[in-house]
């Protein structure tokens, strides 16, 4: 697989990695199927994709421990990106970035996955109650004490865009530079797909000007942009998309421009091409410091999300998926 190279600390990593959150949390039946997202992680690293992409938050803790059966075999060959920043509770999560706790969470961390570093350390959101500065601070000693790489920051919140008329939120991109005088961003993760560009008006460029990373988040729409969901199937309580307004069966219908589009791409691509496929060299073709991160839990589609990265689009596709309709169905 296509390796790039994101940040100033050099990250090297496969061109399509592995979001490891469906395997523990968020989706339906998250939580049964350990074996087969044993199997997945394997999977992914034979293919070379070597970012796998987790948090301590994820289960909570499930995701890391998880994920650390495999490191204990195969440590040299991943790439390990967790998070910071956010704690479960029984009713709502609350951010929490006290330089002491942000210390406390990267030890349990490194014990969890097995391992004695963490290649990228992400501050998951920032906690309104502590300046960034003392959150970031604390982060860069784990950098200087050799427990962690490089530091990146979560952004999956921030909105607007092209397609809402408002550029990213003025606030993220003041937190992005407060934080850079105290400690070089090597990465900012955020939310970028077909149906979801808005990163492209401001933040996308904004890193690309300084050598930051860009790793995709929810690059296949949460599963919309595969193709493979029914308007109307139904998801299970435990299910984020059960409460996500572009999961309504209305406006899963009325997004089905966007699949078809993709699809009627795929095809001039060869019979074994899928939407997938073609949603994430969208991605990738928006730079070569950009990574997707598609979140997968079985063999099978892991396998799928590699072979994007061979797939090269055209110019002639490039425009054609530019020119698809807007999602409908407000994030909100």
């Amino acid at each position: 697989m296509e390796r790039r190279t994101i940040g100033a600390a050099a990250l090297v990593v496969g061109a399509v990695g592995l979001g490891c959150m469906p395997m523990s949390w968020a989706y339906s039946g998250s939580r049964q199927r350990g074996d087969e997202s044993l199997r997945a992680v394997h999977r992914a690293l034979d293919l070379g994709s070597t970012l796998l992409d987790t948090a301590d938050m994820y289960g909570p803790f499930t995701n890391e421990l998880l994920l650390g059966r495999v490191l204990k075999e195969r440590r040299p060959e991943a790439f390990v990106s967790t998070k910071v920043g956010l704690l479960v509770g029984e009713q709502h999560i609350v951010a929490n970035g006290r330089p002491g706790y942000v210390k406390r969470a990267c030890d349990a961390s490194l014990r969890r996955l097995q391992t004695d570093v963490i290649d990228l350390y992400q501050l998951h959101r920032a906690d309104p109650e502590i300046p960034v500065e003392e959150t970031w601070g604390a982060m860069a000693e784990l950098v200087q004490a050799g427990k962690v790489r490089a530091l990146g920051m979560c952004a999956v919140g921030a909105r607007g865009g092209r397609r809402s008329g408002a550029g990213l939120h003025d606030s993220t991109l003041r937190q992005l530079r407060r934080m850079q005088q105290v400690f070089p961003v090597s990465a900012v993760q955020a939310e970028l797909s077909v149906w979801s560009p808005e990163a492209l008006e401001s933040l996308l460029p904004w890193c690309e000007a300084r050598g930051i990373g860009f790793l995709a988040a929810m690059p296949l729409g949460n599963g919309f942009l595969t193709g493979t969901l029914t308007p109307g199937e139904g998801f299970e309580p435990d299910d984020v998309r059960a409460r996500h307004p572009r999961f309504t069966a209305e406006m899963m219908a009325a997004n089905q421009p966007i699949v078809v589009g993709l699809r009627r791409i795929a095809r001039r691509h060869g019979e074994h091409v899928t939407p997938a496929q073609v949603a994430l060299a969208w991605v990738m073709a928006q730079g070569n410091h950009v990574v997707p991160a598609p979140g997968a839990k079985r063999e099978r589609w892991v396998t799928e999300n590699a072979g994007a990265a061979e797939l090269r689009l055209t110019a002639e596709d490039l425009a054609e998926i530019g020119m698809l309709p807007g999602a409908r169905g407000s994030w909100d």
